[in-house]
């Protein structure tokens, strides 16, 4: 995945092990939330996992992605190389979350 182009608001499988502590862990899906000049110029990338389950927080935002229930934990953000990604999974509309990790972050 490290010479592919990568966009803010796609979401790729991401195999995030290994992890300490409380850390989510395992491959799955994650939302990339840097900006497209980061994405582009760094071979890193900052993601938020997707996850089907957990608690829900006002820094989770729920969404339907690929049919299902899931929520972006937008509380576990993390940068990790390119080379942790695998394939393109689809993307989410920055309407969804964009405005939750303004929030969360000011």
């Amino acid at each position: 995945m490290v010479n592919c182009v990568i966009a803010r608001g796609e979401v790729y499988w991401v195999n995030l092990d290994p992890t300490v502590g409380t850390e989510i862990q395992k491959t799955r899906p994650a939302l990339v939330v840097s900006p497209d000049d980061m994405n582009t110029a760094l071979p890193r990338v900052i993601i938020a996992p997707i996850s089907s389950a957990g608690q829900p927080l006002g820094c989770r935002p729920e969404v339907v992605f690929q049919r299902k229930k899931a929520r972006i934990l937008l509380d576990q953000l993390r940068c990790v190389d390119k080379v942790r990604l695998g394939k393109k999974m689809g993307k989410i509309d920055e309407d969804v979350w964009h405005a939750v990790l303004l929030e969360m972050l000011a």
